[in-house]
C-alpha cells in the first residue's frame, strides 16, 4: 500500500511583477556592482543554454517543498519514497512542469545524490519530457558524475526531500533577472529572497524559476553514499558533504520564498546542472569579481507542504 501523505496549501503574496522588478533590482544593487530586473516574455527555456522541459514558467503556479531534510539528518528514512508525477496531482496541477532541487532516488541510483528535477509530467494536453538530471559522487576518485535521469535510469522518482516549482509551463511574463560582479556577501539567491522579506514581512512571496551561471565559478556541494554515523550538527553535515568547484556556465533551478508562514519550509534551494558534466547543490559564486548571472522568474500563487516530516530540526538547510 501506498504511504498516505498530507498535503497542506497556504496562499502565497503575489504582488505586481512591475513592483517586484523594482524591489528586486534595488535589493540585488546593493549586492551586485550591476543588477538589472525587468518584465518580458519569456524565452523559450526549452532551447539552448536553458535545455528546460517546457517552454515557459507561467500557468498556475506553484511552489511544493515535499518531505525535508529531517528526513535525511540526522539518519535516513529510506522509507521516505516520492515521485515526480505524484508530486503534480498532489498539487492538483497533473502534467505541470516541475523544476527545482531534491534529493535523487538512491534506490533506483544505487547511492544517495542530487536530483534536478526538470520534468513536463504527463496528464496534461503534452506528453512526459523528462530532462532530470542526477549528480552523484565517483567512489573511485570523488569526482562528479552527472546523468540524464531518463535517459541512464528511466526515472522520476526521488526520495528524503524536494522544493519545487510547478507550473502548466507556458510562454508569458515572467522577470528577467540579471546580475554582475558581486560586491556584497549574499549569493545571488538569498539576496533576492532576503529582498523580499525586508519588504513583504509576513506576507509570503514564493518564487521559482531558473538562472544561468553565464561567467565564473560556483561552490557547490554533493551529497556522498549516506552517513554511517549521526549527523548531529552543521559541522557533521559539512564534513559529511563533498564541496567542488565547478565552472559556468550552470543552469540553476530554483525555489525559494521570502518567509515561512508557518509549514517548516526550506526557504530557498538551487540545484544546477550543465552540459560539460557538473551538477549539484548551489552554495554561491567564489568568483565575485567576473560573476555574472541572468535568471528568469515568476511568484507562485500558492504554496503547498506535502508529507511534513512529523519531529524537525533545523539542521542542513542550507
Amino acid at each position: 500500500a501506498e504511504r498516505v501523505m498530507a498535503v497542506e496549501r497556504k496562499d502565497a503574496f503575489v504582488p505586481p511583477l512591475e513592483e517586484l522588478a523594482t524591489v528586486l533590482q534595488a535589493g540585488l544593487s546593493s549586492n551586485f556592482l550591476d543588477a538589472k530586473v525587468k518584465v518580458v516574455d519569456c524565452p523559450d527555456l526549452t532551447q539552448p543554454p536553458f535545455t528546460l522541459a517546457a517552454p515557459g514558467l507561467c500557468g498556475s503556479p506553484r511552489v511544493a517543498d515535499v518531505g525535508g531534510v529531517p528526513n535525511l539528518i540526522p539518519t535516513p528514512q529510506l522509507d521516505m519514497k516520492y515521485d515526480l508525477e505524484q508530486v503534480a496531482g498532489q498539487v492538483d496541477l497533473p502534467g505541470a512542469f516541475v523544476l527545482g532541487a531534491g534529493a535523487g532516488a538512491a534506490h533506483v541510483v544505487g547511492i544517495n545524490c542530487e536530483m534536478m528535477p526538470n520534468i513536463r509530467t504527463m496528464g496534461g494536453a503534452h506528453s512526459r519530457n523528462n530532462q532530470t538530471r542526477v549528480s552523484r559522487v565517483n567512489t573511485e576518485d570523488g569526482t562528479c558524475i552527472l546523468e540524464h535521469y531518463e535517459e541512464k535510469y528511466r526515472c522520476h522518482e526521488f526520495c528524503l526531500l524536494a522544493n519545487l516549482f510547478i507550473s502548466e509551463g507556458k510562454p508569458g511574463q515572467v522577470l528577467e533577472v540579471k546580475a554582475k560582479v558581486r560586491t556584497g556577501q549574499e549569493n545571488f539567491v538569498s539576496c533576492m529572497r532576503k529582498t523580499l522579506e525586508q519588504r513583504y514581512g509576513d506576507r509570503p512571496v514564493a518564487m521559482g524559476g531558473t538562472f544561468l551561471l553565464e561567467k565564473g565559478q560556483a561552490k557547490i556541494h554533493i551529497m556522498p553514499g549516506f552517513s554511517k554515523t549521526p549527523l548531529q550538527s552543521e559541522a557533521d553535515v559539512n564534513n559529511w558533504l563533498n564541496f567542488f568547484e565547478m565552472g559556468s556556465p550552470l543552469i540553476n533551478l530554483s525555489v525559494f520564498v521570502s518567509r515561512d508562514p508557518g509549514l517548516d519550509l526550506r526557504v530557498e534551494h538551487t540545484h544546477c546542472f550543465s552540459h560539460h558534466g557538473e551538477g549539484g547543490h548551489y552554495h554561491w559564486d567564489t568568483t565575485p569579481e567576473e560573476v555574472e548571472y541572468r535568471g528568469y522568474f515568476v511568484p507562485a500563487e500558492w504554496i503547498y507542504r506535502v508529507d511534513r516530516p512529523k519531529v524537525s530540526h533545523m539542521i542542513g538547510r542550507d
